[in-house]
């Protein structure tokens, strides 16, 4: 049997500090929100690269790349077709992202269009 592979979020470390002291993460994507978007979008490790590069290489401050044991979700994972043409998948988290699901952090420093 094999394990659950982890997601990831990317997100401001004051964003992420704010919501480790809530108990709660509402985040969806850099100054979206849960309630804005519907859900919280993440990604695959081998969509981590692609996702620094196309949406977050512009972003001029330090950020967090969250990552997530699925294992211990609130809320539920759901894996939908992010890009028509090709069928591919993001994961999307439908509610809250409980902090405890977080198994690690790691800062990262511009430029985010660079390979993690």
């Amino acid at each position: 049997m094999s394990a659950t592979p982890v997601i990831f979020h990317v997100t401001a470390p004051e964003t992420w500090e704010r919501a480790v002291a809530e108990g709660t993460f509402t985040e969806s994507t850099l100054g979206r929100s849960l309630e804005e978007e519907g859900f919280i979008h993440c990604c695959d490790e081998e969509q981590l690269d692609f996702v620094l590069a196309n949406f977050y290489a512009a972003v001029p401050h330090d950020l967090v790349r969250l990552t997530i044991d699925p294992t211990l979700l609130e809320s539920p994972l759901v894996r939908e077709v992010g890009n028509p043409e090709t069928g591919e998948e993001f994961p999307h988290v439908y509610g809250p992202l409980n902090p405890s699901a977080v198994i690690a952090t790691k800062l990262l420093h511009p430029p985010h269009g660079q390979p993690s």
